[in-house]
């Protein structure tokens, strides 16, 4: 179990090479990537908030049913509502927020900004075959480019997962952090990360 495990995370970990190249290097962290989001049109990636100990889902893991996921602690429950006071106090303009189906995004999303559509593009990419790694990058990167061709003066935020983030921005956030794109030329550029919770 320990070996698929680690052999699950080694061959995830090619994902963003394959599909992105190099992870970038960046440390812009704080004013620089809030300053960033005040005029709207980012893409920013958000990693569910923290959870109960454990690596996955346990055996028997449903979508829908959260009684047999992972779920937030109640550390993560605070922390998600401390990621939407920072973007409320700050003036951020949301214009939607997607959120995985997995329920510790979907109630990071909902404690954080009060609302969230499931969206089956930002699924785990951990534990869900029903879409392709592949297929969901390609899914999530044709909505970024749609969504900025709308006259809207928000930001597109994804709860999604640490994996899925990697895969698209070549980062690999903490919980709860707070990953800043624009979306150019086909790919996502990060220009910030923010971490209200760096214990």
């Amino acid at each position: 179990m320990v070996f698929t495990i680690w052999l699950k995370r080694g061959l995830m970990s090619l994902v963003p090479a394959l599909l992105i190249g190099a992870a970038p290097v960046l440390h812009a962290a704080g004013d620089d990537a809030w300053a960033s989001l005040k005029s709207g049109g980012r893409v920013v990636f958000i990693r569910h908030a923290v959870t109960d100990p454990g690596v996955g889902d346990p055996d028997g893991f449903v979508v829908g049913d959260c009684s047999t996921q992972r779920n937030l602690s109640s550390q993560g429950k605070a922390d998600a509502k401390a990621i939407g006071d920072a973007f409320r106090s700050r003036g951020i303009p949301v214009s939607e927020v997607l959120t995985s189906r997995w329920c510790r995004c979907v109630d990071t999303a909902m404690l954080a900004f009060g609302r969230a559509t499931p969206a089956t593009m930002i699924d785990s990419m951990f534990n869900d075959r029903e879409k392709s790694d592949e297929a969901k990058v390609r899914e999530v990167s044709a909505y970024a480019a749609k969504f900025g061709k709308r006259a809207n003066t928000g930001n597109l935020v994804l709860v999604t997962h640490a994996v899925n983030i990697q895969a698209l921005t070549g980062i690999s956030p903490a919980t709860g952090e707070i990953v800043v794109t624009t979306f150019d030329a086909g790919k996502f550029k990060p220009v910030g990360r923010i971490n209200l919770f760096a214990r």
